[in-house]
């Protein structure tokens, strides 16, 4: 009874706040970098020029990871599961460059940057949205994600992709609101009573 209630004035709630939108929560996932698009984060990438750039020039391109927060420092070890994935691969199947990076061993490394600026917004009714029924999200942003391959302090090899232009709209409908969340952690076993 006391859920009932509990529904009833929630729905009470909504009917007089019907453009409280604003209401809905928002979120925004940034990743601290000097780039404020995808666009400067690729021009400064494509300025990487293999075997002519030096970890120096990675420096003042903004790609250091001693300065620049989200660029990770890889060994030739975490290189080789990037590249070969499955056993059926091997060395020989791989560009020159990536071979070259992987058999300098302790000479060979590589910088992976990954940055990102996502931004969510639930929209549509509040009710809906706060009792489970009906979630509406859009999402908009860009993501990027580089590999920079060097071999004693030498750049030999780059490799970039990414989402220049996120848009995204979900919508999740759950018929029974807040009564399916409960039946899924029971485990199913809710409406069957003997």
């Amino acid at each position: 009874m006391r859920r009932l209630l509990w529904l009833l004035s929630g729905f009470g709630i909504s009917l007089l706040l019907p453009g409280c939108a604003s209401m809905l929560p928002t979120s925004r996932a940034t990743i601290q970098t000097q780039w404020k698009n995808f666009t400067e984060v690729q021009a400064a990438f494509n300025r990487i020029v293999p075997y002519q750039t030096r970890t120096n020039d990675l420096k003042a391109l903004g790609f250091d990871p001693k300065a620049s927060p989200n660029v990770k420092v890889l060994t030739y070890v975490d290189i080789i599961p990037r590249f070969m994935p499955n056993p059926a691969m091997t060395k020989k199947d791989l560009h020159p460059a990536v071979r070259e990076c992987i058999e300098a061993k302790e000479k060979g490394h590589a910088y992976e940057v990954e940055l990102s600026d996502i931004r969510t917004k639930r929209h549509g009714n509040v009710f809906l949205d706060m009792f489970g029924f009906k979630r509406k999200t859009h999402e908009t942003g860009w993501r990027f994600k580089g590999l920079i391959l060097l071999n004693d302090g030498l750049v030999v090899y780059t490799l970039a992709s990414g989402e220049p232009d996120i848009v995204r709209d979900e919508q999740r409908i759950k018929p029974l609101g807040p009564l399916q969340e409960i039946d899924a952690l029971v485990g199913g076993r809710i409406w069957t009573t003997r």
